[in-house]
């Protein structure tokens, strides 16, 4: 890419704001505010192969301990974790069971995730008596892990929000419920780097998909869970976004709760390779009947 001459370069104004464009926002982190930020610089991206018999499977076990999985192997992690809900994959835990939990997953995918590559966590909040926010508790807790955060996503799935009738005091001020719209998508990164390009290695994202795709605000429906016999799916389109917004042809995309199978669709879709792990037999099996069917008609 041709860059930019020095004199057309942006800088932080301290009035207004002004275009960005090969913009120096070092004025900007060198505020009071960033004086704790981890400024260190990675000088050495390393990158390890996965071995060919490990890729594109789905182990039907905890992902707490990947064994198989080198360090730094995988490129992102896309995931939807159980809500704990009481669905009928969830357990009934604690908070603090739950977040402890995950914790013990997150921990392990930072070990294996590459230098610069990302971890994307699909969560909603729970709740009105009292609400808890699940989106703030992981934020805090994968930050302790290492993890630098990159951004969240709003995921506007107001066009399938049905007709809910939970609005608490009906056309009254006494008690009104707001009903949730909305999930999350967290956005985290290993490092405060850029991913290792390798030679060879190409993107797949058009230009438009890049400019909506870097959007903060997603707007697509949500799955039918009698559409792929899982109760809490989410569509194939959140991790196909993804997938072409962070990763290369031929990286491996991992979600240590793979459910029925949807990360392991988009990535076989794209041109990617995947790892998936589950703790319930039932949709390890629907997920590989899924991914049988998607390399059948990529055959």
């Amino acid at each position: 890419m041709r860059k930019m001459p020095r004199a057309a370069r942006t800088k932080m104004k301290s009035f207004g704001s002004s275009m960005r464009m090969a913009h120096d926002s070092s004025d900007f982190y060198s505020r009071r505010m960033y004086a704790s930020a981890d400024r260190t610089e990675v000088n050495e991206i390393r990158e390890n192969s996965v071995q060919g018999d490990v890729v594109d499977r789905v182990f039907c076990r905890s992902s707490k301990h990947m064994a198989e999985l080198p360090d730094d192997c995988v490129h992102l992690m896309v995931t939807s974790p159980p809500y704990n809900v009481g669905k009928d994959y969830d357990q009934d835990l604690s908070l603090v069971e739950y977040r402890r939990l995950l914790n013990d997953v997150f921990r392990e995918v930072y070990r294996v995730l590459v230098v610069g590559g990302r971890a994307c966590i699909n969560i909603a909040n729970l709740g009105r008596k009292p609400y808890i926010p699940l989106h703030s508790f992981v934020i805090e807790d994968i930050l302790k892990l290492g993890f630098f955060m990159r951004g969240e996503i709003i995921w506007d799935k107001g066009s399938s929000a049905g007709t809910s009738m939970a609005w608490g005091s009906w056309l009254s001020a006494a008690n009104p419920t707001l009903r949730d719209t909305h999930e999350y998508i967290l956005v985290f990164s290993k490092g405060n780097s850029g991913r290792l390009r390798a030679e060879g290695k190409r993107s797949t994202i058009t230009k438009e998909e890049f400019m909506e795709f870097t959007k903060s605000v997603w707007r697509f429906p949500a799955e039918q869970a009698r559409a792929v016999n899982h109760p809490a799916p989410f569509p194939v389109e959140l991790p196909e976004r993804l997938i072409k917004l962070y990763t290369f042809e031929g990286d491996v995309v991992l979600d240590p709760f793979m459910g029925s199978g949807t990360t392991a669709v988009a990535a076989l879709a794209n041109n990617r390779h995947f790892i998936g792990y589950d703790t319930n037999e039932k949709y390890c099996r629907i997920a590989e009947k899924r991914i049988k069917e998607v390399t059948s008609s990529h055959g």
